[in-house]
């Protein structure tokens, strides 16, 4: 078998500067591919969409990457905004959520990064801490504006996480919100040293549901990317 396909999701921008250019664009960190890529697949862009068209996209993929990126819209999950949650990205939150469902009704491999866990437990009925300063006292999970931070996590034991990384690791982090209530069926896979946040959930009884809190395309750690590629591959 070659290497599978894995399908990223990504957002517009409405004016992007490259070369001499200024304008529209599609925009990936880099990042995502690269680490897709290093983990041994093919890796395509999944920019916004018709959510009916999400269910004929995942149908083509070996697996699916809901990437980093806004807050989720506080709607979602029956909340009102806090005054330091951005504002919504509407269409980029209906086409994920419609990735999100196809991959799990299909049972295709899914991995979220960052604000992908946060939808995947909004998708799920679950509910997020919209400024997480507010609720734990620390700031580790962000250095500042456009700086990535660093703590550690812990693995929990017997979780799928921990049979990628099964030991306590630093990971490249840049987040101000989180997992409140868990979604249906999710369960924590990870914690922040720090202060006991959940820094991955995934959901047993699928062939491969993970999510993380931090940011693997930042870093040179391939062992969730690879473990979703396995799952891809079958």
């Amino acid at each position: 078998m070659g290497r599978p396909l894995i399908g990223i999701s990504t957002y517009w921008e409405s004016s992007a500067r490259y070369r001499v250019w200024q304008q529209p664009a599609a925009l990936l960190p880099a990042g995502y591919p690269r680490i897709v890529q290093a983990a041994g697949a093919l890796a395509v862009m999944l920019p916004p969409d018709d959510p009916g068209a999400a269910k004929e996209a995942v149908e083509r993929l070996d697996g699916v990457v809901i990437a980093g990126g806004e807050d989720v819209d506080p709607r979602r999950y029956g909340a009102e905004p806090h005054p330091r949650t951005g504002p919504p990205a509407v269409e980029r939150d209906a086409w994920e959520l419609a990735l999100i469902e196809a991959a799990l009704a299909s049972g295709t491999p899914l991995l979220g990064i960052c604000r992908g866990m946060q939808l995947l437990n909004v998708a799920l009925g679950g509910t997020l801490v919209q400024h997480l300063p507010d609720e734990v006292g620390h700031t580790e999970h962000a250095e500042r504006e456009g700086v990535f931070g660093s703590h550690r996590i812990v693995p929990v034991p017997g979780t799928c996480l921990a049979t990628a990384v099964p030991e306590p690791v630093d990971v490249p982090t840049y987040h101000h919100q989180a997992v409140g209530r868990l979604g249906n069926g999710l369960i924590p896979s990870a914690h922040a040293v720090c202060d006991g946040t959940v820094e991955a959930v995934e959901l047993p009884g699928t062939p491969f549901t993970l999510a993380v809190q931090w940011h693997p395309e930042m870093s040179d750690d391939p062992r969730v990317l690879r473990a979703l590629v396995a799952a891809a591959l079958g």
